[in-house]
């Protein structure tokens, strides 16, 4: 497995056509491999995530079964006669063979937080997205056991509000997205929406395995729209 992370010069038009369309990004994501892996669920597959911590930077991330060329990339969005920003590859996995239980990390995920409700009885349910950060967060933390972490709960004195302050997670950055996607088999362009937002917080791992599937699988849906990629960090 491999960690990439590559800088994105937002001032050149093809940069601005790329983070106009999440379906562009994908599609320009996996153009980075000869053979994209499957996306079938039977193992890991590429996922990305775009990340901005100020306003002169934003940065793309993807983590994959096979190191990626993102030549194309520097060409269309990055700086092409600067060799020094290009992209790094990191190896992922051997980072991963080192988690384990107990172990405490920092964490973000962009996610797509959705769940199933039915208007009517005898209705099929219909796919809705969560708005409010505390149903947000209450999404994430449904998940986590089953994703191989707990999220580090807040001694007493140090929460702010006597309801839905108890973890260490903040929920922001929520987006509603609205763009155009066009159907492969008939060339029929569909509008797609969805709402994402970002989780940074700090976690527990209580089974290894569930959350190395978890950082090389994704968690939740949306993922080739740039949802579901979870990233570790040592704990300041």
């Amino acid at each position: 497995m491999f960690l990439t992370r590559f800088r994105v010069n937002t001032a050149r038009a093809g940069a601005r056509r790329l983070l106009s369309s999440p379906q562009r990004l994908h599609a320009a994501v996996m153009m980075s491999f000869a053979e994209p892996p499957p996306r079938d669920g039977s193992g890991p597959r590429v996922l990305w995530r775009l990340d901005s911590d100020t306003k002169a930077e934003l940065l793309l991330y993807i983590v994959s079964p096979a190191r990626p060329d993102l030549t194309h990339l520097v060409e269309q969005a990055g700086w092409p006669t600067s060799p020094a920003a290009g992209w790094k590859t990191y190896d992922y996995g051997g980072f991963l063979a080192t988690l384990a239980e107990g172990d405490t990390w920092a964490f973000r995920l962009t996610a797509n937080p959705v769940h199933s409700i039915r208007l009517r009885a005898g209705e099929q349910t219909k796919r809705t997205a969560h708005l409010t950060p505390r149903h947000q967060a209450r999404w994430l933390l449904d998940r986590q056991l089953r994703a191989g972490f707990t999220i580090v709960e807040k001694s007493v004195e140090s929460r702010l509000l006597p309801e839905g302050d108890e973890h260490e997670l903040i929920v922001h950055k929520q987006r509603g997205l609205l763009f155009a996607k066009q159907e492969e088999s008939s060339g029929k362009k569909n509008h797609v929406s969805l709402t994402t937002a970002t989780y940074d917080g700090r976690l527990r791992i209580t089974d290894p395995d569930a959350l190395r599937r978890t950082l090389t699988s994704g968690l939740g849906k949306a993922k080739a729209y740039g949802c579901g990629l979870m990233t570790l960090a040592p704990v300041r």
